[in-house]
């Protein structure tokens, strides 16, 4: 027999903007509830019964809060004791860990009136837009439009399967900066020029990126003005950017993937056969 579930009171925090405020949400839509996140993070401590946050403050979408505070019973399997305070804060706060914060390069090749100026070793780690050379003053400009927390609805794929996940993301950083050939210098008597599109984030929506670079290859092309990537931004519609908008695939570089102190920590006592009440394996699991 199972004992009786145990009550905890806990308390938390949250940065709003991704949420539609704390209370619990219906899956399908854009933004879920940070009541959502709590519980799918509660499913992980393999409880015999589902957990239910009780949440004592309703806070609206975009809203934070520094400390609100929920009551929850969690009922476990026969024979295994309640988790104590420490195991259920440790517990929670390891499947509430932040996202890795990835950062993407994506190569320009300026300078080429035919694709068969590309050096052969470049051909397909580099994106040569055609139409001259372009206004990177312009292209900087309209980067910093995007920085921030947006709904990029405009710039991920227009597929219907892509409207699944959240539009909602925050680029920490979006720059354009010289770059350089893969194999030295040997470009340089040619009058190439390497740039590269640095962006990072904990998240991208599926083609953000090079939709993203594609719309700033159109502002440099004189094609579309900052103020007008603004408001296909504005739109939130992925339909507003045209197909061709995007830029190929073969520019794009996963540079690194940046772990916490606390992703990268050892459990908490080494040789411990459970961690936070849970076996090892259930954690992987």
């Amino acid at each position: 027999m199972a004992g009786a579930p145990a009550r905890y009171l806990v308390f938390f925090q949250y940065f709003g903007t991704r949420y539609s405020g704390v209370m619990e949400t219906k899956s399908d839509q854009a933004l879920v509830g940070v009541q959502n996140y709590l519980e799918k993070a509660a499913e992980q401590l393999k409880p015999s019964a589902p957990i239910k946050f009780h949440i004592s403050s309703r806070t609206d979408s975009g809203v934070h809060a520094l400390a609100n505070a929920a009551h929850l019973d969690i009922q476990r399997g026969p024979g295994r004791a309640p988790f104590t305070g420490p195991q259920l804060l440790q517990g929670l706060n390891h499947h509430l860990r932040p996202e890795p914060i990835r950062t993407y390069i994506y190569r320009l090749l300026l300078g080429c009136a035919h694709r068969s100026q590309i050096p052969v070793f470049e051909q397909d780690l580099c994106w040569a837009p055609p139409g001259g050379p372009l206004d990177i003053p312009a292209m900087r400009a309209a980067a910093q439009l995007l920085l921030g927390t947006h709904d990029f609805s405009t710039f991920r794929s227009p597929r219907p399967e892509a409207a699944a996940q959240s539009p909602v993301r925050t680029l920490q950083l979006l720059q354009l900066q010289p770059g350089h050939g893969l194999l030295g210098q040997h470009h340089l008597h040619r009058g190439l020029e390497f740039w590269e599109v640095k962006v990072k984030s904990k998240s991208f929506l599926y083609r953000q990126v090079r939709r993203m670079v594609g719309a700033l290859v159109a502002v440099g092309q004189g094609r579309l003005a900052p103020g007008q990537l603004q408001a296909l931004l504005e739109l939130r519609d992925p339909r507003a950017l045209p197909p061709h908008a995007t830029a190929p695939p073969q520019g794009l570089f996963l540079h690194s993937v940046e772990y916490g102190q606390r992703d990268l920590a050892p459990p908490s006592a080494p040789g411990e056969e459970e961690l936070c009440g849970l076996s090892q394996k259930e954690f992987i699991t």
